[in-house]
């Protein structure tokens, strides 16, 4: 057996930012070495960040990100980290004759392996996901070689991402060739309960390749999409040897006892990859004496998080790094009184500290007294900025002019607000915060161009009822200071916005459930429906009431227009409003339950 210490680089990326990402990968290869690592492994399309989108498209941006790699190597030499090899993402072009259904300029999802001073070895994602928040044919052309590089007397493959979740392709080859440790640079964003669906697949890869494995996974927020690290090395045997915490940056080292390689394939042999096509195996040499024996460090595997700590982890980083990213210094929401707003405003002061966020109150003639009183509260418990606008003269003087009755002059209300926050975003360069969750949303129950109205939404992907389990759960936390709770002394929401009952307030006596059903009964309708797409039938199948069935389908469909024109928010569902879910506005498609 050879030892072999290896570093994955959990690290975030900005998109687009191949000089500052460059700079990152020196910084942490620095930090490696530092600790006696034989190897680097950062993440999926490091360089460039992840997703690209129609970036890739571009013949100038794929040119770029090929001269950043070459750059990359070259000045890690330069600054005395040639010796340590380094895996790391970016986008290459593979040497394609145009043809058609094929991406322009045939971009890769590459990865390259940089050593003293030069790319030695490139080599492409083989599986390109075209599901959910995936769009990959649409980007890239398939990848058809395994490089296998002997590193201190250990065979060593690359697969990327995706090559894990399928059968066949890289994971099949790497075993036939004998490779003693598979790394895998991967852009996984963060869903509910995915951890253990990770771990479990590399396991069970990890045992069909019969060498051990290292997931490096990307952290950060981009756009919807929020990557929660996750990064783990487990054996040959599939048994876990070290896990990185979520939701922040960490430089995973993990010492490993591999098999000495064995040269099963030769240099360049073509081989059946198991999934219909042929991989090449290309064999190449950095090092073939096992290293001296050593002290290895002890392994780590961070904790694990409960359900509810984890979604709440994922809104924070989300937040805080669509601020960060896009050059805000600070957040303005509209504060009712209520529990989205609450928990909103918490959420941003955890992201980005509560100096940073403003808050505004806008009582109208039916806001309850409670509801100021509980909006006055949050802000005392945080230190937010705050002022309060009436809208009571704005809203007589646009009735002075026009003839508004029911629900348009209900409407009137929240769209004065949402015009008062934009205005102060104007002046003052604030990013303005929406406050709808997932289940207003997805009834239209959100006035467009009023509560709508805003750059970014940080509970759009949550159910009320998951609304107020995180509200209680963050409320537990009082006192708690880590890299996503800002360590408030008291409970951070009033407990009146918890327990009362929920009210838009745009007319006297006013409840949710005047226009929906309780949020407990709609909620498990709207997961069964938007989630797990079950039509009519199946829904009634599994238990929900008809009419009901019908009533909540129909609010849903009608709504797409809407939602179509609200902003992104992190994603922390399978199914979220956005890329995942696309639907046409102009539809005369309706579900029946016979």
């Amino acid at each position: 057996m050879a030892q072999l210490r290896i570093a994955l680089a959990q690290t975030n990326p900005v998109v687009g930012d191949l000089a500052a990402n460059t700079g990152k990968l020196v910084e942490w290869t620095r930090r490696a070495a530092g600790r006696g690592a034989h190897l680097v492994v950062f993440t999926e399309m490091f360089l460039t960040g992840y997703p690209v989108e129609d970036l890739v498209l571009r013949t100038s941006f794929v040119e770029a990100s090929i001269a950043a790699v070459d750059a990359a190597a070259r000045r890690l030499a330069e600054e005395g980290l040639g010796e340590t090899p380094v895996v790391v993402g970016y986008v290459d072009r593979a040497d394609l004759a145009p043809r058609v259904g094929q991406p322009k300029g045939a971009p890769l999802n590459a990865v390259a392996l940089l050593h003293r001073g030069r790319v030695v070895t490139r080599t492409a994602k083989h599986h390109l996901p075209n599901y959910g928040v995936f769009d990959e044919y649409r980007y890239f052309v398939r990848g058809d070689r395994l490089p296998i590089f002997r590193l201190h007397g250990v065979d060593v493959a690359i697969a990327v991402c995706e090559d894990l979740w399928q059968d066949g392709g890289p994971v099949a080859v790497a075993g036939r060739a004998g490779a003693g440790l598979l790394v895998v640079p991967n852009a996984s964003p963060y869903e509910r309960e995915k951890d253990d669906v990770r771990l479990e697949l590399a396991a069970r890869r990890a045992r069909e390749a019969g060498c051990a494995l290292a997931y490096a996974n990307q952290v950060g927020g981009q756009d919807e999409l929020v990557f929660d690290g996750d990064s783990l090395v487990v054996s040959a045997s599939g048994e876990l040897v070290a896990r990185a915490a979520r939701f922040t940056e960490e430089l995973l080292v993990a010492d490993l006892d591999l098999p000495e390689g064995t040269g099963r394939l030769g240099a360049r042999d073509q081989v059946d990859a198991g999934d219909g096509t042929l991989i090449t195996a290309e064999r190449l040499e950095l090092s073939s004496r096992p290293l001296e024996p050593y002290e290895p460090e002890p392994a780590t595997i961070a904790p694990h998080l409960d359900d509810v700590a984890e979604v709440y982890a994922a809104l924070v980083l989300g937040v805080r790094d669509y601020v960060a990213k896009n050059g805000f210094r600070s957040v303005i929401l509209g504060l009712s009184g209520g529990i989205d707003s609450a928990l909103t405003a918490t959420i941003a002061s955890d992201a980005i500290g509560p100096d940073r966020v403003h808050v505004v109150m806008m009582p109208s003639r039916y806001s309850s007294d409670h509801s100021l009183s509980d909006a006055q509260e949050l802000v005392d418990r945080q230190g937010v900025n705050a002022r309060t606008v009436p809208i009571g003269g704005m809203v007589d003087a646009f009735e002075k002019e026009l003839s508004l009755t029911g629900l348009a002059a209900e409407n009137l209300q929240a769209r004065v607000r949402g015009m008062i926050l934009m205005s102060l975003s104007n002046e003052h360069g604030h990013l303005v915060l929406t406050t709808g969750n997932k289940s207003e949303l997805a009834t239209g129950y959100s006035t467009l161009y009023g509560d709508s109205a805003g750059g970014y939404a940080p509970i759009k992907d949550v159910l009320k009822t998951l609304v107020w389990e995180l509200a209680r759960w963050r409320n537990a936390q009082a006192g708690v200071a880590d890299h996503f709770l800002h360590g408030f002394a008291v409970p951070p929401i009033p407990e009146n916005s918890i327990t009362k009952e929920p009210s838009a307030e745009l007319r006297p006596g006013q409840r949710d459930t005047d226009s929906l059903p309780e949020y407990d009964v709609l909620d498990r309708l709207l997961d069964d429906y938007v989630e797990k797409d079950m039509g009519s039938a199946s829904l009634v199948a599994a238990g929900h009431d008809p009419e009901l069935v019908a009533r909540v389908i129909r609010l849903v469909d009608l709504a797409e227009y809407k939602r179509r024109q609200y902003p992104p928010g992190p994603k922390i569902t399978p199914k979220n409003f956005g890329r995942d879910r696309r639907l046409p506005i102009t539809n005369r498609w309706r579900e029946s339950a016979r």
